[in-house]
């Protein structure tokens, strides 16, 4: 995992020279929670500005860094990292908790967030992803394998929203993954036996086969809509 990060900040730094503002790592892989299987290597990569010939100059590395299974790096101008937040407020505030600079300044410290639409946010993508959850779901049912490898790739994404729905309610804010199940139960009063199981498919405590994908598909449902509902309910 550290290899390609390094590598990718290799090419950055030798395309851009002293244009490359910042290259920062965030979320698991900065946690220490990073998965080989499940989890995604996110970065953010920060230039003094961003014109057609930047973008020339970066389509091969980040062609290379998508090949390797990797999202494309977040590219932003260094005037957007101080506008933009109010568009992305989750993905500021898991930098500001969760990041490691690999390159350049740390654009995050002391970034003033906006959060203005952040419970707007958290609920869209929560309904996106399990909107997204269910379409998907709908075709592997008569699949156990395959319905459980849905299962257990979607519930990185529904702890990280859970983690900012416990952040909107007042909720300090939990550490690891398995942190934020237990804090969804306490605090939201959500069944998170569906998680449990979940997390323990994920690192490998149980066997898949041993696992009643259709039984743990339908409690994820309800948990799931649980946790929407949760943030539908927070102050407007």
């Amino acid at each position: 995992m550290q290899k390609n990060p390094d590598q990718l900040t290799a090419k950055l730094e030798k395309t851009f020279g002293t244009d490359l503002v910042s290259v920062i790592l965030y979320g698991s892989a900065a946690s220490g929670e990073y998965h080989e299987q499940y989890s995604d290597l996110n970065i953010l990569c920060v230039l003094q500005s961003i014109r057609p010939a930047d973008l020339a100059a970066a389509e091969p590395i980040f062609r290379w860094w998508r090949d390797l299974g990797n999202p494309a790096p977040l590219l932003l101008a260094e005037l957007e990292v101080r506008t933009s937040t109010d568009c992305f407020p989750i993905e500021f505030h898991d930098m500001r908790h969760q990041r490691r600079v690999l390159a350049g300044r740390d654009v995050i410290e002391g970034l003033e967030i906006d959060d203005s639409f952040y419970r707007a946010q958290v609920e869209y993508q929560l309904r996106t992803a399990f909107i997204r959850l269910r379409q998907k779901a709908a075709g592997l049912l008569h699949d156990a394998r395959l319905l459980t490898s849905l299962l257990a790739e979607s519930v990185s994404t529904f702890l990280v929203l859970g983690r900012h729905v416990l952040i909107l309610s007042g909720t300090a804010r939990p550490g690891s993954k398995r942190e934020t199940v237990e804090a969804l139960g306490t605090a939201l009063g959500i069944d998170v036996t569906p998680f449990r199981t979940l997390m323990d498919l994920r690192e490998k405590q149980v066997a898949a086969k041993s696992v009643d994908s259709k039984q743990v598909f339908a409690q994820y449902l309800l948990s799931v809509q649980a946790l929407v509902d949760a943030v539908d309910r927070l102050e407007k």
